[in-house]
C-alpha cells in the first residue's frame, strides 16, 4: 500500500482529487470523498489526458496527420539525463476513480456475466495510468505537448490482496514514480474498493515504462528521480532490487541456458513416471492417473486489430493485448479446473514488440504447471503478416490463478514442453512461494 504521507502530499500534486462533501449511502458502495460527475480524474478521463498530453486526436484521420507532425519535437528532447531538472516522487502521484458505485451506466462496461468485474478492463485502466503517472514525472509546464512516447515495456508483477472485486462499489487507483533509471521508469500503483464504510487494498502492480524519442524510434533521457526521506528511499532501493533481479532471471532464462541439476532431475523423474511398465519403451508414454498431457491444455485466439483500438501513438495499446490474453489464460484455466479459478498473481509480461493496426494477433494460451489447487497459464502473442506468413513473437504472459479444488497434474511429453513447464514452475515459485 502507498504510504500514508502522500495522502497528505498529495494536494500539492498536480493530478490530485479534492474530497467533495456530500452524502452518500455505504450499501451502494459510493465513497464519501466521490461526488457523481465532480472528481478530479476519473478513469475513463485518463486516455483523454494522455491525448492531451502528446497532442493525439479521438479521430483517425486527425490523429494519423498529428502523429506525423511530433516529429517536429524532437528538437525539445534532452541531449543528456542532467540537462532535465530532478522531481521527486510526490511530482508524479496521481490518484484515480473508477465509479463504479454511482455510475451504473458505467459498470456494464465492466461486469460479467457472473455479476463480478471483468479483471482484464482493470488491467486496460492499470496501464493507462501507468503511463499517465510517467507523463506527470516527466512533464514540462513550459510544453504544449510532450516530446516524449512513453510506452510500457513490462508489467512487473500484479499482486492481489483480494480475490472478491465488487461490480457496484467504487475503486480507487494510487500510483506514482518509484525508480528511475536513464530512459527507464517504474512506477507502482496501488488498487483499493470502497466497501463496508472504506476503502480496502485489492491489488498491487509495478510497471516499468520506458521513453522513446516523438516517433517512438531510438531512447530518450527522463527526469532523474531524488528520493526523500526512508520510505521514498526505500522505495527506490527495491527499484534497483527489480532491475537486478530482471537481469538475473533474463540471463538464466532456459532459452539461453540449461536447466540447473534439480530441475534436470524433476524433468527425468516426470519421464520415468510416463513409461509404460509393460514395454519399457523410450517411445511408449503412458499419462498417470489424474493427468493431463500439456499437448491437451491449450487455447488460442485470433484478434484482427483494428484502429479503434490503437494506443496515443499510433499502435495498439498495451492494456487491450493485456485484457485479451488474461481472458484467454483465464478460460483455459476455467476449462482445465473445471470451475470458475481466481487470479493470484500477474507476473513477468514483456512488450517485446509493438503490435501495428491491421495485424492478425495470433494468441497461444498453455498450462504449464500445476500444483495442488494452483494453475499457471503462460500466454504467447504474435503477429502475423499474411502475405509474407512471417510470425514474430509481440508479447509473452504470465498468469497464476487458483482453483476452488485440486486441479490434475500438467504432464510434458517433449523436451520444449518441458522446458515450458520448468519456466512455468520458475514463476509459480517467485509468485506464490517467493522463492
Amino acid at each position: 500500500m502507498l504510504p500514508s504521507r502522500f495522502q497528505v502530499l498529495r494536494a500539492a500534486a498536480s493530478f490530485t482529487t479534492r474530497a467533495v462533501s456530500m452524502v452518500t449511502t455505504a450499501s451502494q458502495g459510493r465513497a464519501p470523498d466521490m461526488a457523481e460527475g465532480n472528481s478530479d480524474l476519473l478513469v475513463s478521463n485518463v486516455r483523454n489526458r494522455l491525448r492531451e498530453i502528446v497532442g493525439a486526436s479521438t479521430n483517425w484521420r486527425d490523429h494519423k496527420q498529428m502523429m506525423a507532425e511530433r516529429a517536429s519535437l524532437c528538437s525539445l528532447l534532452a541531449s543528456c539525463q542532467e540537462d532535465l531538472p530532478v522531481r521527486s516522487m510526490k511530482d508524479s502521484y496521481v490518484e484515480v476513480h473508477l465509479p463504479l458505485g454511482t455510475q451504473p451506466l458505467l459498470r456494464e462496461k465492466y461486469l460479467t456475466f457472473h455479476n463480478t468485474v471483468r479483471f482484464g478492463r482493470i488491467l486496460e485502466d492499470l496501464d493507462s495510468l501507468a503511463v499517465l503517472i510517467c507523463y506527470s514525472h516527466t512533464r514540462n509546464k513550459a510544453l504544449q505537448r510532450s516530446p516524449l512516447s512513453i510506452v510500457t515495456a513490462l508489467v512487473d508483477k500484479i499482486d492481489m490482496r483480494k480475490n472478491i472485486i465488487y461490480p457496484d462499489c467504487d475503486i480507487k487507483f494510487t500510483g506514482h514514480v518509484t525508480w528511475v533509471g536513464k530512459t527507464s521508469i517504474e512506477a507502482k500503483i496501488h488498487m483499493s474498493q470502497f466497501h463496508d464504510g472504506d476503502y480496502t487494498p485489492v491489488l498491487d502492480a509495478t510497471f516499468v515504462m520506458v521513453a522513446r524519442d516523438p516517433e517512438n524510434k531510438r531512447a530518450a533521457y527522463v527526469n532523474p528521480l531524488k528520493p526523500e526521506g526512508q520510505e521514498e528511499e526505500k522505495f527506490f532501493q527495491e527499484g534497483e532490487v527489480n532491475k537486478k533481479r530482471r537481469v538475473e532471471l533474463s540471463t538464466a532464462s532456459l532459452l539461453k541456458v540449461a536447466p540447473t541439476d534439480e530441475e534436470r532431475k524433476l524433468i527425468h523423474s516426470i519421464f520415468l513416471n510416463t513409461l509404460d511398465s509393460k514395454t519399457v519403451s523410450f517411445r511408449s508414454r503412458v499419462l498417470p492417473p489424474n493427468s493431463v498431457w500439456m499437448e491437451d491444455a491449450k487455447v488460442k485466439g485470433l484478434e484482427i486489430c483494428h484502429p479503434q483500438e490503437r494506443n496515443i501513438f499510433n499502435r495498439i495499446f498495451g492494456g487491450f493485448l493485456m485484457r485479451k490474453a488474461y481472458e484467454l489464460g483465464w478460460a483455459n484455466a476455467c476449462s482445465y479446473g473445471g470451475c470458475r479459478p481466481n487470479l493470484v498473481a500477474v507476473d513477468d509480461i514483456l512488450f517485446q514488440k509493438p503490435v501495428e493496426i491491421g495485424s492478425l494477433l495470433l494468441l497461444s494460451s498453455q498450462v504449464c504447471y500445476t500444483e495442488g489447487k494452483y494453475i499457471q497459464v503462460r500466454v504467447h502473442t504474435e503477429v502475423l503478416d499474411p502475405l509474407t506468413r512471417q510470425h514474430n513473437t509481440t508479447n509473452v504472459f504470465h498468469f497464476t490463478f487458483t482453483s476452488p479444488e485440486e486441479v490434475p497434474a500438467i504432464v510434458p511429453k517433449t523436451y520444449g514442453e518441458s522446458m515450458l513447464y520448468l519456466d512455468g514452475k520458475r514463476h509459480f515459485d517467485l509468485t506464490v512461494k517467493g522463492q
